[in-house]
C-alpha cells in the first residue's frame, strides 16, 4: 500500500501529464486528501524539485496558490547543459545525485543500466562520511554530465 506522500505525488503527476503547468491550492488539497497542509508542502518540496524537472512557484495568502511547471527541454544536450548550470552552486547530496540521475533516465538520456551504475558510484556508503564527500560526488556527477553532453 502506498503512503500518503506517494498518493499525493501520483495525483499531481496525473494532472501534469495533461498540462505543462498546474495551479493548486494547498488547503484544498489537504482537505481532499484529509491531511495537514504541511504534508502537501512536504510532497511539493521533495518530489517536485528542479533536479526532477519541475519549477515551483507559490503565493501565500487567502487567494494563494502553488504553481508547478514541468520543464521540457528540446534536446538531451540542452537538458545536460541545464543540469550542469543548476549544479554549479549546489551541494550535491546523495538525494540530489539520485534525483538528477533519475531525471536523466526518465528523459531517455541514459539507459536504466547506466542510471544504476551512476547511482552506485554516487552512493554515500561508497564515498564514505569524510569531509568533502558531497564535493567529490559533485565532481563525479559533473564528469558524467560533461561526457553525456557530447554523447548525443
Amino acid at each position: 500500500m502506498s503512503n500518503m506522500s506517494d498518493v499525493i505525488e501520483a495525483y499531481i503527476k496525473r494532472y501534469l501529464e495533461a498540462e505543462e503547468a498546474i495551479e493548486l491550492k494547498r488547503n484544498e488539497m489537504a482537505l481532499h486528501f484529509q491531511c495537514v497542509p504541511s504534508q502537501i508542502n512536504y510532497v511539493i518540496n521533495t518530489r517536485f524539485t528542479t533536479e526532477r524537472g519541475y519549477t515551483v512557484e507559490s503565493k501565500r495568502g487567502g487567494g494563494g496558490y502553488i504553481r508547478i511547471v514541468k520543464v521540457r527541454l528540446s534536446t538531451h544536450s540542452q537538458l545536460v547543459e541545464a543540469l550542469l548550470h543548476l549544479l554549479e552552486d549546489k551541494e550535491i547530496t546523495e538525494n540530489v545525485a539520485t534525483d538528477v540521475t533519475y531525471r536523466l533516465y526518465k528523459e531517455n538520456v541514459v539507459t536504466e543500466r547506466e542510471a544504476n551504475l551512476m547511482m552506485v558510484s554516487l552512493r554515500q556508503n561508497l564515498l564514505g562520511d569524510k569531509t568533502g564527500d558531497n564535493e567529490i560526488r559533485k565532481q563525479y556527477l559533473r564528469a558524467f554530465l560533461e561526457h553525456l553532453k557530447y554523447a548525443e
